[in-house]
């Protein structure tokens, strides 16, 4: 029990609020640009995949860009990848927010959203240079697909996927854990 003289028990607890923004949005540009960063970091280059940001459009598609306390924290989106399968992409959190659950809290609402739009199964392509992201979806459930895309053969990608049934995470309700037991993923 907290009492006064907690110093804890009057500290407030960031607030993450996710908004669904359009691919182009100058945040949601800002962050992707942030993500390409880190795989040139990691792997030597950018992303090659092709993206089309009208994919990531209602109701084909959906980007989200998450803020704690209005500043823009990390992002994540999903497109259509083949009738009733969704593709997530550009998941990435700032490494200033990382360790908190975002990660965790934008990828059940990715999920949540794709189910919700009729789509039943999510797949994502990382790679093995992104321990952080591989261990966030092995603990929600991810488990290997094959290949596809430019990717296909890398020997660097992993591709993950998941049926979206009724077990899609928990709902954070808006507040970051206090202690998020989960490592944030960076990217997909």
């Amino acid at each position: 029990m907290r009492t006064s003289d907690d110093p804890a028990a009057s500290v407030e607890r960031p607030r993450i609020e996710l908004r669904a923004v359009g691919y182009g949005d100058p945040v949601a540009g800002e962050l992707v640009e942030r993500v390409q960063q880190e795989y040139v970091v990691r792997y030597g280059g950018r992303d090659g995949a092709v993206v089309d940001p009208a994919e990531f459009s209602p109701p084909q598609g959906l980007f989200l860009v998450a803020e704690v306390d209005g500043v823009p924290a990390g992002c994540g989106g999903w497109r259509v990848h083949t009738p009733g399968v969704v593709e997530l992409k550009r998941m990435y959190v700032e490494p200033a927010f990382r360790r908190h659950g975002i990660a965790r809290r934008l990828l059940s609402a990715l999920e949540r959203t794709a189910a919700a739009a009729g789509h039943g199964h999510l797949v994502l392509n990382s790679g093995d240079r992104q321990p952080e992201a591989l261990a966030l979806y092995a603990r929600a459930g991810y488990t290997p697909v094959p290949g596809y895309g430019i990717y296909a053969g890398s020997p660097d990608a992993v591709f993950l996927g998941r049926d979206l049934g009724e077990d899609l995470g928990e709902d954070l309700g808006g507040q970051l854990p206090a202690r998020a037991e989960e490592e944030d993923a960076w990217a997909s």
